[in-house]
């Protein structure tokens, strides 16, 4: 007669895949608009983990992983490289109320689909980091930054019928009145990025930007989720992003000091076909509020002058004259009979210019400086 399988086919104490030590349960740190927003540990070998409830983010595990690894140096974390500066490991059925290893993928009725994501930098790496990340697993441990509603004009909740209106008819005073009440205008106002209408989908975007600013002072947590949620959403290759990204890049744009951060995140989906009119649309929105930031990638904008799109034409021409890139004008020059036109987004409205407008006013700009 067979008998019951062992008891570790069920459950498994949880281990670093590196040194093979057991770990703590991962926690969540002080919020901060660049800290991570996982559970996160590390073990006694460097390494550290992010946990992922869900095991689908997985692209969000890695980054928080890699971030916290990097003492939330977001600068030294996109210019490592995998194998050569660490290594990453995936660790999956973990189980967070438990703190367990379910191989089976069930446990007292519930599924058990959780990702444990290991980083660990390579040696000389993990001396400078080391005593930071366990500083940061010292503080506090916090779940959410509770809202505050009663630091705002109480009112009736909006209904989506009522904000849909306001963002069709550009009421921004309505929409930001109602942010400083609830947070939540943030994940209604992001149902209308995906609208049939272009005009409403750009103005939604736009409108979350300056609605993100207000939440953004007393909750930057909230909208770090959102830009999460966002960035995460373009994972499928072959969907489109409707606003977006728009609504990636007025959120950044209109808190830079908050949200810089997720540069990183956003300038490599411009190898993206599909997605680079949409990213350069972002990256000049970002580019008009704090063109340092942009100023490294120059190079990527300029060799984009010559493609075939005349969106991303067009855009580029846009972001190098915001940068004030004097070294173009060559490439400018040959652009100003570009009579191809593309749509602009200009404060509640679209318009149409040619690209060759686009450079001749890109010239005219940086002959004024």
């Amino acid at each position: 007669m067979r008998g019951r399988p062992p008891l570790k086919d069920y459950i498994q104490i949880p281990k670093c895949p590196f040194c093979g030590m057991n770990i703590e349960r991962p926690q969540e740190v002080v919020a901060t608009a660049n800290s991570p927003g996982m559970p996160v540990g590390s073990c006694t070998c460097g390494a550290v983990y992010a946990f992922d409830v869900s095991g689908r983010n997985l692209g969000s595990a890695f980054i928080e992983a890699l971030v916290f690894a990097c003492n939330m140096d977001w600068d030294m974390a996109w210019g490592l490289l995998p194998d050569k500066d660490y290594r990453e490991e995936i660790v999956k059925n973990y189980d967070l109320q438990n703190h367990l290893i379910i191989p089976g993928g069930f446990f007292e009725g519930r599924k058990i689909a959780g990702v444990l994501y290991f980083i660990r930098l390579n040696r000389d790496m993990l001396e400078v980091t080391r005593q930071s990340v366990t500083k940061l697993l010292d503080r506090p441990a916090i779940t959410n930054v509770p809202w505050k509603k009663a630091d705002f004009n109480e009112g009736k909740k909006v209904s989506k019928k009522e904000l849909e209106a306001w963002v069709k008819e550009y009421r921004v005073e309505n929409v930001l009145r109602a942010a400083r009440q609830d947070a939540k205008i943030l994940w209604l106002l992001r149902r209308l990025l995906c609208a049939g209408d272009p005009l409403l989908r750009l103005r939604a975007a736009d409108l979350m930007g300056k609605a993100a600013k207000i939440i953004a002072l007393e909750n930057p947590g909230k909208v770090s989720e959102l830009l999460k949620a966002l960035l995460n959403s373009l994972a499928d290759t072959g969907a489109s992003s409707w606003a977006t990204l728009d609504a990636v890049g007025e959120i950044m744009g209109n808190s830079i000091d908050k949200f810089s951060g997720y540069l990183p995140a956003l300038v490599p989906l411009l190898h993206e076909e599909h997605l680079q009119a949409d990213v350069l649309r972002a990256l000049r929105r970002i580019a008009c509020a704090n063109p340092e930031l942009l100023r490294r990638f120059s190079s990527l904008f300029i060799s984009l002058l010559g493609h075939s799109n005349p969106e991303v034409r067009g855009y580029a021409v846009l972001i190098l004259g915001a940068l004030g890139e004097t070294g173009v004008r060559r490439e400018l020059e040959s652009l100003r009979g570009d009579g191809s036109e593309i749509v602009l987004y200009e404060s509640g409205q679209l318009i149409k210019k040619s690209v060759g407008r686009l450079a001749e006013d890109a010239l005219r700009d940086m002959n004024q400086l």
